[in-house]
């Protein structure tokens, strides 16, 4: 039986180069996508892959929050993240939010198929790349002791407002798509802006931009 991956990028020309990547493979069939983390998350659910190849910036809900919800809610999914960023604290963040794997976008066609195969198997699986930065961190021995990310200090709801804030989004927006009151969004923007000792939304943009909430684009 081929194994079954979900796709999710919101860049199309990405999108489409990877369905017809994985599409190439007598192995592997791409069974649906999606152009944000919060459709990926539905569909996700609702089609039951085997693997899904993520994208970890995209609008609405990132890479990041979009594996954890997956990993709560159709946990037989193993997450691929593909993202621009090479820094342990991202790859951090992948694994602990639930992804068996994490591949750069700049990597050859070949690693992404070596990643579905993989994480299919039960394995994880990195980008050369960044196993050897993971291991270079190890072997200087900074890893847990670099100290706590600022963003485990924000809960679940409150990376959600922070994200739709750094894209932009109007207090309404960010109520309707949460489902909360206009003023309660306010409250957790406030909050978020406290806990991180943040005092403008410039600020709260450049942090989420730093930790891989959001994109520059």
């Amino acid at each position: 039986m081929p194994i079954t991956v979900f796709v999710a990028d919101d860049h199309a020309i990405v999108r489409e180069g990877l369905v017809n990547l994985l599409s190439s493979q007598p192995d592997i069939r791409v069974v649906g996508t999606a152009i944000d983390g919060r459709q990926a998350v539905s569909e996700v659910v609702k089609l039951q892959p085997e693997v899904v190849v993520m994208d970890i910036a995209m609008p609405q809900m990132n890479g990041i929050e979009a594996a954890r919800e997956i990993r709560e809610r159709a946990p037989q999914a193993r997450v691929v993240i593909l993202s621009m960023h090479s820094s342990v604290e991202h790859v951090h963040h992948a694994l602990a939010a639930g992804a068996y794997g994490y591949v750069l976008k700049q990597s050859v066609a070949q690693e992404i198929i070596d990643a579905v195969r993989a994480v299919r198997a039960g394995r994880r699986y990195l980008s050369p790349v960044i196993a050897e930065v993971v291991a270079e961190v190890i072997a200087e021995g900074i890893g847990r002791g670099a100290g706590e990310s600022p963003l485990e200090s924000l809960s679940k709801r409150e990376r959600q407002v922070l994200q739709l804030v750094a894209e932009g989004r109007s207090s309404a927006h960010i109520a309707a798509t949460l489902h909360l009151s206009p003023k309660t969004v306010d409250t957790y923007r406030s909050r978020i802006m406290q806990k991180l000792r943040i005092g403008d939304a410039a600020g709260l943009i450049k942090f989420a931009i730093q930790h891989g909430l959001t994109s520059l684009e």
